[in-house]
């Protein structure tokens, strides 16, 4: 059973990140290495496997805002750090069957956002823009309507305002602009293809490399009898 079918027959809108992460990596959108956890001593051989250091979030279908609710910890070093951030967690989560994603730690100085969104008249919508702290203040984003060719993701590269930060700049590699238009594409396969998904949400997806990596994400489906 895939997880929009799970989460649909469990009346769920939305899936956690970790299932989001894996309808995308599904269709062929690089995600982080992670691991999802229950158990404290399901740990060790978790960061043994991702490699240290991790990230580690609270990981729930009812949890869209985890940064606010201070259930994400990034670069922790060690066994015992972890453990004792993988306590305050399951705290503050006080949910049943919340669990806690174990994450690599993916560096890039910049960031990018994929999104979709269903629109009542035009249908599935491709977002294109600066992420992390930028996509509030700065909303540079471009928009086409799904389903998309290369050239169409091409274009929306160029569209933003910022779109020199896809170049070689300041002695970082130029973003492989090939792998961020399949990723364009295939996020508006996802919206054409399943018209339970009603938004995506990829923030940020981290340059890594020069390759665009999905280090969030949130998938939000059509409520019943929608």
């Amino acid at each position: 059973m895939d997880v929009i079918e799970q989460a649909a027959k469990e009346g769920r809108t939305a899936l956690s990140e970790y299932e989001s992460k894996l309808l995308l990596a599904s269709y062929g959108i690089p995600i982080t290495h992670e691991i999802l956890v229950n158990e404290q001593d399901e740990l060790a051989a978790a960061i043994d496997r991702v490699g240290l250091p991790v990230v580690l979030k609270g990981c729930s279908p009812a949890v869209s805002h985890k940064t606010e609710k201070a259930l994400v910890r990034l670069d922790i070093r060690s066994l015992d750090e972890a453990r004792a951030v993988f306590n305050e967690i399951k705290t503050a989560m006080n949910e049943s069957g919340a669990a806690v994603l174990v994450q690599e730690m993916v560096k890039g100085p910049r960031e990018l956002m994929v999104g979709l969104t269903r629109d009542a008249q035009f249908g599935p919508c491709v977002m294109f823009g600066l992420g992390g702290i930028f996509t509030e203040v700065l909303k540079d984003v471009s928009f086409r309507l799904a389903p998309l060719e290369e050239r169409d993701a091409l274009e929306m590269m160029t569209d933003i305002k910022a779109h020199r930060i896809l170049d070689a700049i300041r002695g970082m590699e130029p973003v492989d602009r090939n792998e961020m238009a399949r990723i364009l594409v295939n996020v508006g396969r996802i919206g054409v293809e399943d018209d339970r998904v009603k938004e995506i949400d990829i923030n940020p997806l981290i340059v890594r490399g020069g390759r665009p990596v999905a280090a969030d994400a949130l998938v939000v489906l059509e409520g019943p009898g929608a």
